[in-house]
């Protein structure tokens, strides 16, 4: 929250004796502080918790990848939202794959929404070859075995059929809706009934839509809409 690093970065930082509380180097995970009373410090430098919580929803573009910073020079999520305060992804979508994409520096919204417990639904619309049997949408549905593991149950409905132009074969748009987090776990379902995913987007998170927010562009979240966050979402 102080935009310093990531919580996972900000946990390597505690183990490397780099942070303080109190003029006194804390090296174990948990230890409790309290930001508004104790004295933070990063590599002997205060530190400070934002004032302002600032929300806001992307639609990420492909070919961005989701991360603050990028080792190969590829553009990142962050050369599409404001850099006035210091803001995180919620989560990740793959390089590949479009739509809804959370930022914010409120780092117990960010927790709520990404832990497993909480099991937040995320919705997509996928493109993919072929058309799907009701055989394989009700597999899909009950959950499929992917690398050893059965993914939980999860939503599933054709959208559409389109004709490839010049064949007699045929796309589908699905809508999908997961709770779980695995990598690639759309593409992944999609693949195991037998349907490549040709594009990718995620339209909603929990109780936010994406609608009709251009792609590349962003916009604050209102208030009715980060209240939502925290609300448990129906199963």
């Amino acid at each position: 929250m102080a935009g310093v690093a990531s919580r996972r970065k900000a946990e390597e930082m505690i183990q490397n004796g780099r942070v303080s509380v109190n003029g006194q180097v804390v090296t174990e995970l948990g230890v409790k502080a309290n930001p508004l009373k104790d004295t933070l410090e990063v590599d002997g430098k205060p530190i400070k918790i934002a004032s302002e919580k600032v929300y806001i929803m992307l639609n990420k573009p492909e070919g961005v990848v989701t991360t603050v910073t990028d080792p190969f020079g590829r553009p990142t999520v962050m050369d599409y939202v404001p850099n006035k305060v210091r803001l995180y992804p919620v989560g990740r979508l793959d390089s590949d794959t479009s739509g809804l994409l959370l930022f914010t520096n409120d780092g117990e919204l960010a927790q709520m929404l990404t832990h497993p417990k909480h099991e937040t639904k995320k919705t997509y619309v996928a493109e993919v070859r072929g058309v799907p049997t009701l055989d394989s949408l009700r597999n899909f549905r009950r959950g499929l075995v992917i690398e050893g593991k059965k993914t939980a149950p999860a939503l599933i409905k054709v959208l559409e059929r389109l004709p490839v132009k010049g064949t007699k074969l045929q796309t589908s748009k699905l809508l999908i809706t997961i709770h779980e987090g695995r990598n690639h776990q759309v593409r992944n379902m999609c693949e195991a009934i037998g349907h490549k995913v040709i594009t990718l987007q995620r339209v909603a998170v929990g109780g936010l839509e994406l609608g009709n927010l251009a792609k590349g562009k962003w916009r604050n979240l209102t208030a009715k809409e980060v209240k939502s966050c925290v609300k448990p979402q129906p199963r």
